[in-house]
């Protein structure tokens, strides 16, 4: 770097012109500017060569010039500074980004001048200056070849390679240091250059420098100094810099000066708030970034976390030491944990791979819970779980001594049936607390996806094993209690039939090679002990109804509902109700109102819900009597860590812990049939029998089967008006009937008549009667094939104007040969048959084994009759009847008819004669 002397000539009438861009120099304060243009670089050396390191520096009105030459007078501003070339750095040393050579030189300006005329090189003109007029001429020359310089001009050698400008010095004006608005001002900037220098580091360098560099020390003494000081320093435009170069006056110098200070205070202030808040942000970034790899740190050192894909496919192998995979699922954990291996982190197949490995470790491979097999653990909860249901008691008894003797309970499919209430899922939760077996439940009502049992493959996103996988998953054992619910009601929708894909699931031949979808690996299922459950089993497809072994719960009997709730219900409702240390008597008396009047279906849920409500209502009275200060009790109720969250006014949201209110033991209350309704509300079913003395002719009592349990079912035959002898016969039905009950009133309907025909030949009365038939209860849809006998009775009722006895109750289908077929739910119609008050029951004589089945409390005061024919439940109901009184019975009813009616021959029969012999043969002697 080359030196240069300071020695300053006081005129310099011709100068090389420089032009700058951005912001203007100012006197005494030092810039670096970059040259790239050539002829300047050789310009600026020259002068330096020669002892004359001076140029005039002017801001180009132009933000960005396309070339550093000046082209016309008008591209720079006219006010510039002499400044003197200090330093320059060789060629070698700079480049500009499009790798030319530069030169970087150091200027110090030292005073104001302004330009008299621009002299441009004609090698720097891209056209010939045309069109001027006088005024331009004067101040714009082109110079020609061969110009030289003098010793009066010793910067005439470079007018033919750069622009040369003719200029003035403007010295500045004078000032009067002790004039007010001067020291006011001054004070002024002095006091901004403080308060910004505490804001900005670099600042306060520039202030040190600038007032050692003052002779005197003192700013106050230097006004014109301090205005320059304060352009330099500050980041205003480039226009409102250069009106400070062109303005002589120091005092509006100094105010200008003084406003780009005010600017400079306000970004400074702008910046330093930007820079807390920054600074903020990074702080506790910083902070829980900190804590986060601490955290992590941590964590990996305790194996609770490992990060990485090492660290992962450490974990899988480590999971997969454990289990005992089969030789095909242990291929694939190692062909997918090689190309997890080989996947970047970042690919999409990465978090696929990763995912199905994580699934395929969680599978309970070769996992299993110990099983206990004994009996009498099993008989304690299922007595201590369960009230009544023996046959299904026995049932798992006897499954579980059949596991016991083999070793295991595999190959097995249980499928409880019955109405709602009656306990199924709570069953299988009891048989896998006795088995000592993990237990999942899901539902299948409603399904219609095959994916839910199968699993998605694994090219859609998002996809999952289905439900089963998920379940041994959840339970990390091969040998679970897996219970699928509502199997009666499962779906079928366009994405399948999920009852189909349940076969390969619920078939023991099948299951040990289970194939799902998402693992498209075979899982070994036949360890896993499926029970499923249903309301009826008429929905349930007949091939996965086959795979099953059906087990029967029937619903419950008032006695066994009131030993439930007694010993189950009602105790789980008091202490849920928070009455578990209060004086309250549920009696025996309301409970039976309950079961008669609010809750005669075969369940016990609604019972358990009614139990519930009587509670409720009792706490309800119980805290709205004790009228206790509500400060008082607020301040008791609170613990001592319920005091502190609440006085914390960190845990102000936290919730309030409360102990239990302790009711006093005076208090007593007593729920009795007396008062029940004020509890429960009016009774819902206000009869149990449809009449309550003796019923007239042509009604017989019927009992048939819901899914919610056994009910009766009143079947009525009426005579319709007029009552001629000369009406045409007529037979109709309503109740809201089925196709299958429509077709047993046709059956019953053509018996009776073959029947009387057959018994009685002279009884005219179907040849003349117009019979309405009806079920009621209307609105309610019924059907089914075991009303035909009752069909049968009531219009033989009608026929022979004799009334059956009440207690009488009767189901069973009939042919129109008059045989009785086999039908079901035997269970459940007796439940409704004793509930309704019967005492005799017809049942067909096929459903003798059910009948010898029911528990010993069901057919406690029922009078059960099996019947082979319908002669059977004719002696049993019309046993006093004689023939001639038979005849002779239907003539008060449709009154007298003519001789030749009565003496008229029947139409052909169908061979009922010879079956139906006359009155007064015994039922042996026919049926044999």
């Amino acid at each position: 770097m080359t030196k240069i002397g300071n020695g300053v000539p006081d005129e310099i009438p011709e100068l090389m012109a420089l032009p700058i861009v951005s912001r203007p120099l100012f006197p005494g304060f030092y810039k670096a500017v970059v040259l790239h243009d050539v002829r300047h670089i050789e310009a600026i050396k020259e002068l330096v060569k020669r002892g004359h390191p001076y140029v005039g520096v002017f801001l180009n009105r132009e933000a960005s010039p396309t070339t550093e030459a000046i082209m016309h007078d008008d591209e720079i501003y006219h006010n510039g500074v002499l400044a003197q070339i200090t330093s320059i750095f060789p060629q070698s040393d700079i480049k500009d980004t499009n790798h030319k050579e530069g030169l970087t030189i150091v200027l110090y300006p030292h005073r104001r001048i302004q330009v008299e005329k621009v002299v441009v090189a004609k090698d720097e003109v891209n056209e010939p200056v045309t069109g001027a007029d006088s005024s331009e001429v004067t101040s714009f020359d082109v110079i020609q070849e061969g110009e030289y310089a003098t010793e009066e001009a010793p910067m005439a050698f470079l007018r033919n390679k750069v622009t040369m400008v003719h200029v003035v010095n403007r010295p500045d004006d004078p000032v009067d240091k002790s004039e007010p608005t001067i020291r006011a001002v001054v004070s002024e900037i002095v006091s901004l250059l403080k308060e910004i220098s505490a804001m900005n580091p670099l600042f306060r360098d520039q202030i040190t420098a600038f007032t050692l560099s003052l002779a005197s020390g003192n700013v106050f003494d230097e006004p014109v100094r301090l205005s320059d000081f304060a352009a330099a320093v500050s980041a205003g435009d480039s226009v409102e810099l250069q009106e400070l170069i062109d303005t002589q006056d120091i005092g509006e110098r100094l105010k200008k000066g003084l406003v780009l200070l005010k600017k400079e205070l306000m970004n400074a202030k702008l910046q330093a708030k930007i820079n807390k808040d920054v600074e903020s942000k990074l702080q506790k970034r910083q902070r829980e970034y900190y804590l986060m790899e601490q955290m992590r740190g941590i964590r990996r050192e305790l194996g609770l976390e490992s990060d990485g894909k090492d660290k992962l496919v450490e974990k899988f192998k480590e999971r997969a030491e454990k289990l005992s995979m089969p030789t095909a699922a242990q291929r694939v954990f190692d062909e997918e944990l090689n190309k997890l291996m080989n996947l970047e982190p970042s690919a999409s197949e990465f978090n696929v791979t990763r995912n199905y490995l994580d699934w395929i470790t969680q599978i309970p491979w070769g996992l299993k819970s110990t099983e206990n097999y004994s009996i009498k653990h099993a008989t304690e909860v299922l007595e201590n779980d369960h009230y009544g249901l023996k046959d299904v008691k026995d049932r798992i008894l006897e499954f579980i001594a059949v596991g016991k003797l083999r070793g295991n309970v595999d190959g097995k499919i249980l499928c409880f049936v019955g109405p709602p209430g009656v306990g199924k899922t709570s069953i299988g939760k009891s048989i896998a607390r006795a088995l000592n077996r993990q237990f999942q439940r899901f539902s299948v009502g409603g399904l219609t996806d095959v994916a839910e049992i199968k699993g998605h493959r694994r090219t859609y996103v998002g996809a999952l094993p289905g439900r089963i996988i998920q379940s041994l998953k959840k339970c990390q054992t091969e040998n679970p209690l897996i219970l699928i619910d509502e199997v009666d009601k499962i779906g079928r929708g366009h994405q399948g039939d999920p009852a189909s894909a349940l076969l390969e699931l619920l078939d023991p031949e099948q299951n040990h090679s289970f194939l799902d979808h998402y693992m498209d690996i075979p899982v070994d299922l036949s360890k896993v002990l499926f029970v499923c459950t249903a309301n009826m089993t008429d929905t349930i497809p007949r091939p996965l109804l086959d795979r099953m072994e059906v087990i029967q719960v029937s619903g419950y009997i008032a006695e066994e509902k009131k030993a439930i709730a007694g010993k189950y219900l009602a105790p789980q409702a008091r202490e849920q109700s928070g009455l578990k240390d209060v004086d309250i008597d549920l009696t025996p008396e309301a409970i039976d109102i309950l079961i008669k009047s609010y809750c005669a279906e075969s369940g016990v849920r609604n019972l358990k819900q009614q139990i519930e409500k009587v509670y409720r209502k009792a706490a309800f009275e119980i805290v709205k009597d004790l009228k206790e200060d509500p400060s008082a009790a607020e301040l008791n109720l609170l613990t001592e860590e319920g005091k502190a969250n609440a006085d914390s006014p960190e845990k102000s949201s936290s919730e309030v812990l409360r102990v239990p209110y302790k009711v006093p033991s005076t208090v007593h209350v007593n729920v009795n049939p007396e008062n029940l309704h004020n509890y429960v509300g009016p009774p819902i079913y206000v009869f149990d029998k449809l009449y309550d003395t003796e019923p007239p002719v042509g009604v017989v009592t019927g009992l048939a089967w819901t899914a919610l349990g056994g009910d009766v079912m009143m079947i009525e035959s009426v005579l319709e008006a007029p009552l001629s002898p000369s009406a045409t016969a007529s037979f109709k039905r309503t109740g809201m009937l089925g196709d299958v009950l429509k077709e047993s009133t046709v059956i019953a309907y053509t018996f009776a008549k073959m029947y009387i025909a057959s018994r009685f030949p002279e009884n005219r009365f179907f040849d003349h009667a117009r019979i309405h038939l009806h079920c009621p209860e209307g609105a309610v849809p019924k059907d089914g094939p075991s009303a035909g006998v009752t069909i049968s009775t009531s219009l033989l009722s009608l026929a022979l104007n004799r009334a059956i006895d009440p207690t009488i109750a009767m189901t069973g289908e009939i042919t129109v040969t008059g045989r009785i077929r086999r039908i079901g739910g035997l269970r459940e119609k007796c439940v409704a048959a004793k509930r309704d008050g019967a005492k005799t029951i017809f049942f067909p004589k096929a459903n003798m084994a059910d009948w010898e089945a029911l528990p010993e409390n069901v057919r406690e005061g029922l009078e059960g009759v099996p019947c082979v024919y319908y002669e059977d439940v004719f002696s049993r109901c019309f046993k006093e009847i004689a023939r001639e009184e038979g005849n002779k019975v239907w003539l008060p009813t449709l009154g007298q008819v003519k001789e030749e009616d009565k003496n008229a021959p029947r139409a052909p029969g169908s061979g009922l004669g010879d079956l139906f012999p006359p009155l007064g043969g015994g039922v042996n002697e026919i049926h044999a």
